[in-house]
């Protein structure tokens, strides 16, 4: 089909072969170094470059790529990402971290009201925004009670990729799991709500052991932008996520579709521009996806997954086996991040708990560093726009146990319900 669109030769397959899998090398060493060393290329620019180039190559034809988008992933991102946009503007964020950094208790409970808070709206909301609304308030209001910001955004960090876990619709890689998989909403809950609740539970007190004490520093008046309240959007954006959620547990309808609709109802406002909503819709994001589903598309048709993933069983490491899964997805994750490592293996998520298994531990494992996800990403660079440095070092110190104990309740919890 190509080959009669340009008009030209058909080229031959192992020429197609050897220029997708050298698309592929460079879009995966773009995952891995987060750019291309030299220009000014991200990991979307590399996905989308990759796209590019597999298109004018002919390895992939125009229709072919097309139908390797998934629409559905696609709109249900896009859906939840405008319902996360209308709390963010009607300032609830705002007024939660503001609320939660004045409550007049001690700052170990502080810390496990902020870890449990943070985890529930990231798991019914994109976590990335929760972290990108909530770390500038949450270092003013530490600031201001003369508390060492850190610690808390450590745990700001670390709940909103744990909270994220408990759903299917906390993060994109687990959208892009549930719908790809067709998972149950309900079904995966049973599944991630209990790995969550105890990841938060090891969370605090990891970070309260670490802080020893030393919770304070002389306090400092700064000032965070935050959004004003609006009590009638609150309302409205409540409303629409609680309908959503019902919809999600209890209707036969797709959850993009759902989504969508969601999206569509809060997009008619009268007091808040719809170009403003969308202006919050991470469409960088939405390019990256649609890149890597047509460059991973590309290496599937061409053959070379089905062969690597054989290799692999041959060299004892059975992808389809929850086991091997769960340890390949997290060591992935953290070498070319949590989205790109789930594109990677869903081919081989033929068992029937491949879906809580590719979910929780490609979720769990960015906690390890700070490049291990975009909310640990957002968190360090708002706090560094405040004046709070979070060195690799300090992050590590709680990231890597967090991400170990989590990892190990997360497998634990899975092989009980295996056994069940």
């Amino acid at each position: 089909p190509a080959a009669a669109r340009y008009k030209c030769a058909p080229m031959d397959p192992n020429t197609v072969n050897t220029n997708t899998l050298l698309v592929f090398a460079f879009v995966y060493l773009g995952m891995i170094l987060g750019g291309i060393p030299g220009w000014a290329l991200d990991r979307t620019g590399v996905a989308l470059l990759g796209a590019i180039l597999l298109l004018a190559g002919e390895c992939i034809d125009p229709q072919t790529a097309w139908e390797a988008i998934d629409v559905s992933t696609i709109g249900l991102l896009f859906g939840l990402m405008v319902v996360s946009a209308q709390f963010r503007l009607c300032g609830l964020y705002s007024a939660i971290t503001r609320r939660l950094a004045a409550a007049e208790v001690s700052p170990d409970r502080l810390l496990l009201l902020l870890i449990v808070v943070v985890a529930v709206l990231s798991a019914v909301l994109a976590n990335d925004i929760v972290c990108l609304a909530v770390a500038p308030l949450l270092v003013e209001g530490c600031l201001r009670r003369g508390l060492k910001p850190t610690p808390f955004l450590l745990a700001l960090a670390c709940a909103s990729n744990i909270g994220s876990a408990a759903t299917l619709i906390g993060n994109p890689q687990n959208m892009l799991i549930g719908q790809k998989l067709q998972l149950n909403f309900a079904g995966y809950l049973l599944d991630g709500v209990a790995p969550a609740i105890l990841g938060c539970l090891a969370t605090w007190w990891i970070i309260r052991w670490r802080v020893r004490g030393d919770w304070h520093t002389a306090p400092r008046q700064i000032s965070a932008a935050g959004r004003p309240f609006n009590r009638w959007q609150t309302t409205k954006g409540l409303i629409v996520l609680s309908c959503l959620l019902a919809g999600f547990l209890f209707s036969p309808w797709p959850r993009d579709v759902l989504a969508l609709a969601a999206a569509g109802w809060l997009l008619l406002s009268r007091k808040m521009h719809s170009n403003t909503m969308l202006g919050l819709v991470d469409w960088q994001l939405l390019v990256l996806f649609g890149g890597l589903f047509i460059v991973n598309r590309a290496m599937l048709d061409s053959g070379m997954t089905a062969q690597a993933l054989h290799s692999l069983n041959n060299a004892g490491l059975r992808l389809e086996r929850p086991e091997w899964l769960f340890i390949v997805t997290t060591i992935l994750s953290n070498i070319v991040s949590n989205v790109p490592a789930v594109m990677l293996v869903l081919p081989a998520a033929t068992h029937p708990q491949a879906g809580a298994v590719l979910a929780l531990s490609s979720t769990l494992a960015g906690n390890l560093f700070i490049v291990g996800s975009i909310a640990n990403i957002i968190v360090v660079e708002q706090a560094a726009r405040l004046g709070v440095k979070i060195s690799w070092r300090e992050h590590a110190r709680v990231g890597v146990p967090v991400t170990l104990a989590t990892l190990l309740l997360a497998a634990g919890w899975l092989l009980l319900r295996a056994h069940v």
